[in-house]
């Protein structure tokens, strides 16, 4: 990788911490830029403003978890368990990242919106291509439930709340 794309990844990858820390709001492109060791202006010369690089390190998390859930490969009958296994590693291995999604469908900016709109139904219709060619029934809602069940896996694992996943260790 070119320096210059070394720093625009170091810029990317402080941001999902600085984001998922503070929420988007609250974060800062001078709190982004600190946290990667550069200036401000440098921020500015890879995103145009703070929602662009939103929309970057969220276009990552998204990422990472359409391409899990591209890979994996599983028997019918167990893909559901499968996909769910590989969430929750996500889950532990990127916890940012989820934090980020989490928060995503929550900003009220219209750009921002759309955007995680499109990222949320760009997963979904590939579960639902994935289901469809598994032969699993009711492939959108299938879908549409495993959506649902990772947003409330998330919310318990954010919250601290492992009762509502059935997870309950202590």
């Amino acid at each position: 990788m070119a320096p210059r794309e070394d720093k625009k990844e170091i810029i990317i990858e402080n941001a999902v911490a600085v984001f998922a820390e503070k929420g988007y709001y609250k974060a800062t492109t001078a709190m982004v830029a600190k946290a990667a060791g550069v200036t401000q202006p440098y921020v500015f010369h890879f995103f145009k403003n703070k929602e662009e690089l939103f929309k970057a390190v969220i276009d990552r998390a998204f990422g990472r978890i359409y391409d899990t859930f591209s890979e994996v490969q599983a028997p019918a009958n167990k893909l559901m368990e499968t996909m769910g296994r590989a969430f929750e590693q996500i889950v532990q291995t990127h916890r940012d990242e989820v934090l980020m999604v989490m928060q995503a469908h929550a900003i009220a900016e219209e750009g921002i919106r759309e955007h995680v709109k499109n990222l949320f139904l760009t997963i979904f219709d590939s579960l639902t291509l994935k289901f469809e060619n598994a032969g699993l029934p009711n492939a959108k809602q299938t879908a549409s439930h495993f959506v649902g069940t990772g947003l409330l896996i998330t919310v318990a694992e954010v919250l601290d709340l492992p009762q509502l996943t059935n997870k309950v260790d202590h």
